[in-house]
């Protein structure tokens, strides 16, 4: 089984910049989308062929975050948001259960300039890793997505003058930290080590093309599918967004 996760920063943007081709194109059995930026029936009434089954999560704020799933295979069920008002309200989070594992698309919130929703975020982390911990109970998990953290020094070409910017600030990593204490697998990083792998890149100077980035796009496994992992990839050189394409597959 092959999955793909992508920040497109707009569905209708990326798709006037080549995302359907990239879609027709990458043999997916699950795409994984964040921040789409459209309602449900945007999202839907998209392209996306037949045979497909397209759930899509929208913001209470028009225009804001969102996220969508579009699978080969209808689920057994879906759910929206993690059951918290609190953070229920802007389409971060879908749950597609499959026979054998649950698939989680996830768009983490930012901290943001000046941090200040740092203690909000932390929140967040905290209640999400309940969640998917919760669903672990019952079978293992896959989830996804755009997480806005830089785990390590790795994970950055600027770690130093970024230290406590958002993304890499001490708290966030740390909650990093504990959702691999908790048993996921960082999934790339069966594969991959070292720097220079990056899922974004700042607008700002020529960024990409230097390949100033950061990695914040991820692909997380329960303990009991790490060995059933296949492959873990980044693919910088997909276009359409300020975020490529990640990809991870299943025996």
């Amino acid at each position: 089984m092959r999955f793909v996760s992508w920040n497109v920063n707009g569905i209708r943007a990326a798709t006037k910049k080549g995302a359907m081709d990239y879609f027709d194109a990458c043999g997916a059995d699950f795409i994984c989308l964040q921040e789409t930026k459209a309602t449900e029936a945007i999202v839907q009434g998209l392209e996306w062929g037949s045979g497909v089954t397209v759930i899509a999560h929208e913001a209470e704020k028009k225009g804001y975050s969102g996220t969508a799933i579009i699978a080969r295979k209808e689920p057994d069920a879906v759910t929206f948001g993690l059951g918290i008002e609190d953070h229920d309200r802007e389409g971060r989070v879908i749950t597609a259960e499959y026979p054998d594992f649950y698939l989680v698309t996830v768009y983490t919130p930012n901290s943001q300039n000046e941090l200040r929703r740092l203690d909000y975020r932390q929140r967040w982390d905290r209640d999400f890793l309940a969640y998917v911990k919760g669903l672990e109970t019952r079978k293992p998990v896959v989830f996804c997505g755009d997480l806005n953290v830089a785990h390590t020094e790795d994970d950055l070409a600027n770690p130093k003058s970024n230290r406590k910017n958002a993304g890499f600030t001490d708290e966030e990593r740390a909650g990093f930290d504990e959702v691999l204490d908790a048993g996921f697998v960082d999934t790339f990083r069966q594969f991959t080590s070292g720097k220079g792998h990056y899922s974004w890149w700042s607008y700002r100077a020529g960024a990409r093309a230097r390949n100033v980035g950061w990695r914040i796009d991820y692909f997380l496994v329960s303990q009991s599918l790490k060995d059933q992992v296949a492959a873990s990839k980044i693919h910088a050189e997909v276009l359409g967004s300020d975020h490529c394409p990640v990809s991870m597959q299943l025996k």
